[in-house]
């Protein structure tokens, strides 16, 4: 049987290997074998391998087995021929869980039937190319072409890419003319005149200046996504239209003005992670673009994991990205009005008391509940008993008469804790769940786009019916891709698994992804911001390469952070003719590409300190600094350094240069110019690595033996004795440097005023080594 699976699977262009990987998945591998028995018996043995990737995506994406005949059955006719299709028809049978599916609506929504002739092609691309006609003349082919693609894409949904692509290429091409030497130069790093939608535009919020990127708020714009416009949530898939739905849509729109409201809801029981800055942009961002207001709420409905100090990092997180919530509001704000809303449930047949067992309902297929139909008074006795503290924890829970997306039945919509709340006290010993609270909350708030992360997918169609069998306002839920990194864990059980086993200090340790981490390693907000922009607003969960968001810190760095030297392993060199009786100052620029930013003075005298590996006593071909026989430049100070002396010690280790120096204008002009500190700052300097040897530590068939086995040895090293020029000593915690050579360092919290503490945020390159 394993044999003739394996042949069936690579007859649709699966390799060996991956067909035996498939084969681990018994549920899978079964759905893939019918879905391609049912396309052979139509299309033969041999099928095209653009059949075969939609007959695989299809068994791995579909959620829903029973719709898999009548999917396959429009791959098979090539009514459904393209990846974009396939998505359009799995979002469509996802939406429709329960209904008959309309063929009229479902070939609509997926495009069948739909050409799009080459004339309608080169009338959209025209239109995109004619809206930023000026800035293409301006930048020519340093403008962003991904720009024009994604707007002609956003207007020809059905069309092939390919075709789009190549006509773009033909436009410009026509409007432009070929390149020229100047447009294969790499851009300057320098900022020079730019167009106006790509400048940064300062917008006051409450007093302070916050920088913004135009890019990201194009893609947040309303029209850009195809959100529905408030007041409009009938309009969108899936939604359920009941006899009230009109008459509280019309008091919504009295009540916001029809104003665009969104919210970002975390629970406060860690702390935010790189992918939560993802959802920080797109829900805040979101309504800023389309002038509305976004709520911090927290979702504070499990006292047991609750602390102060996530509530207070989760807000702080959030203002440090540069939002600023219209209000902070909690789940537990609503306890009261939740409990009634879960009374009136009970009475309208809508939920029950049910005395199964958490381990009874937990997976897949759980047996239906004998409780499900008990007679509704007890219900509400029981559910009274529960609320007055009659019951063990587990003993009874209140459930709700739905099945879910997923298939899962009758979630739980309260529980028993005996566990304080950190706002309620001891008011109550019955807290709501998620699927629950999360809608309800939603409507009191009048949210009018619920953004949330693919994996609530599942829980589209319980957010609309819990709103409809309570007859209440109805947002519309929308989900989003999550963003995900590569080197890295941010699961809040795996963090306090590595603080507990000492692997990191604590949840701001610079080598994990939290935000609190990253803000301590140096990281700009404005370099997460225009990482998760880069990434983009896609619905598709994306995982991402760390060095790329490396690439965003450097950007904003590049034209941020001063310039300042630092030596991280000092060679003494003592210059034997310095030209001056006392210290001399230097004037350094702050950034040398563009000198308006100022400068700062450092000492010079006639000891110095160089890094050790800019000297070799042995010269090798290729190396361009300082020997015996070859003079180096000394950065900023006007001079060239001679080598007269070697000083060892007794065991021959190099412990000192004797030199001379020379104006630079009257010598040969060096190599090389290296930096130096003279009456330097001792300061420690942290260096880190990634914190895991391996791009998915979570792996198992990458690490078998788990995440705690993949760490990096070498992910911190701590060097004590650098020293740093004077200019720096009046620096604040977080404050950012470029040190000329080495790096972007930023002061470190541990920072005392005997000594500075700084950790590295970024080399000044990406390291070539890395994947």
């Amino acid at each position: 049987m394993a044999a003739e699976s394996v042949s069936l699977f690579t007859a649709i262009g699966l390799s060996e290997q991956k067909a035996r990987e498939t084969l681990k998945n018994e549920a899978l591998s079964a759905l893939l074998r019918d879905a391609v028995l049912q396309a052979q018996a139509v299309l033969g043995p041999t099928l095209d391998k653009v059949t075969g990737t939609l007959l695989y995506n299809v068994a791995t994406r579909l959620k829903d087995p029973k719709r898999m005949g009548f999917l396959v059955g429009y791959i098979t006719a090539k009514k459904i021929s393209t990846d974009l299709q396939l998505n359009a028809a799995l979002d469509y049978v996802k939406s429709h869980p329960l209904d008959p599916i309309s063929t009229a609506d479902f070939e609509k929504e997926c495009g069948v039937g739909v050409t799009v002739t080459p004339e309608e092609i080169e009338e959209a691309v025209e239109a995109v190319i004619s809206k930023y006609k000026a800035q293409l003349q301006l930048e020519r082919y340093h403008f962003n072409m991904g720009l024009l693609m994604g707007e002609a894409r956003s207007k020809l949904k059905w069309a092939d890419g390919k075709i789009i692509k190549n006509e773009v290429d033909l436009q410009v091409l026509h409007l432009l003319g070929p390149k020229t030497d100047a447009d294969l130069e790499k851009k300057s790093k320098v900022p020079k005149q730019r167009v106006e939608t790509e400048k940064k535009a300062e917008l006051v919020e409450n007093g302070e200046v916050k920088l913004q990127t135009a890019s990201l708020m194009e893609q947040l714009r309303g029209e850009a996504l195809k959100f529905h416009k408030p007041g409009e949530n009938y309009k969108t898939e899936g939604y359920v239209v009941t006899p009230n739905t009109m008459n509280l849509m019309k008091k919504h729109l009295e009540i916001t003005g029809g104003q665009v409201r969104t919210r970002f809801p975390p629970e406060p029981n860690g702390i935010l992670h790189i992918g939560h800055a993802k959802a920080i942009n797109f829900n805040f961002g979101y309504a800023k673009a389309n002038n509305g207001i976004c709520f911090l709420r927290y979702d504070d409905t499990n006292p047991e994991k609750e602390e102060e100090k996530y509530f207070t990092a989760i807000r702080d997180m959030v203002e440090w990205l540069g939002y600023q919530p219209y209000a902070v509001t909690h789940a537990s704000d609503n306890f009261d009005q939740l409990y009634e809303w879960a009374v009136e449930l009970i009475k309208r047949g809508h939920a029950y008391a049910c005395h199964q067992k958490v381990d009874e309902i937990k997976g897949h297929n759980p047996p239906p509940s004998p409780w499900r139909d008990r007679p509704i008074e007890e219900s509400l006795l029981l559910f009274e008993g529960m609320k007055k503290g009659k019951y063990a924890e587990g003993e009874v829970t209140l459930r709700m008469k739905l099945v879910m997306e997923d298939g899962k039945m009758d979630p739980v919509a309260y529980r028993i804790k005996y566990t304080p709340h950190h706002r309620t006290g001891d008011k109550w010993c019955i807290y709501p769940t998620y699927d629950y609270t999360h809608c309800l909350c939603d409507s009191i708030e009048h949210i009018s786009h619920s953004l949330c992360t693919k994996e609530f997918q599942a829980r589209r169609s319980s957010y609309f019916w819990l709103c409809n069998a309570l007859d209440v306002y109805c947002p519309v839920q929308w989900e989003y891709g999550r963003l995900n990194l590569t080197y890295t864990v941010v699961s809040k059980r795996k963090i306090i698994k590595l603080v507990e086993t000492g692997a990191v200090r604590d949840w701001d340790d610079p080598r994990l992804f939290t935000l609190t981490a990253l803000r301590r390693r140096g990281f700009p907000p404005e370099a997460i911001n225009n990482f998760c922009a880069r990434v983009g607003v896609t619905v598709a969960q994306t995982t991402m390469e760390p060095h790329l968001l490396e690439a965003c810190v450097r950007d904003v760095l590049n034209e941020t952070a001063p310039r300042v030297m630092a030596v991280l392993e000092p060679l003494k060199v003592t210059i034997t003719n310095f030209p001056a009786a006392e210290v001399l100052e230097v004037s350094v620029p702050n950034f040398p590409a563009d000198e308006s930013k100022g400068f700062h003075k450092v000492p010079f005298s006639s000891s110095i300190f160089i890094e050790q590996s800019d000297f070799r006593e042995v010269m090798e071909k290729g190396y361009k600094r300082l020997t015996p026989d070859q003079p180096v430049g000394l950065r900023h100070s006007g001079y060239v350094i001679s080598v007269q002396h070697v000083v060892k010690d007794a065991t021959g280790k190099v412990t000192e240069l004797e030199v001379t120096c020379a104006k630079s204008d009257a010598s040969t002009k060096p190599k090389a110019f290296i930096h130096w500190v003279s009456n330097p700052l001792p300061c420690e300097v942290r260096l880190y690595e990634r914190l895991f040897l391996h791009k998915n530590p979570e792996d198992p068939s990458e690490v078998p033996g788990g995440f705690l086995s993949d760490l990096n040895p070498q992910s911190m090293q701590t060097i004590h004795n650098a020293l740093v020029d004077q200019s720096v000593k009046n620096a604040k915690v977080l404050d950012k440097f470029q040190f000329e050579r080495l790096g972007y360092f930023s002061v470190d919290p541990d920072s005392t005023e005997g000594k500075m503490v700084f950790n590295r945020t970024v080399t000044l390159k990406e390291d070539p080594g890395k994947v």
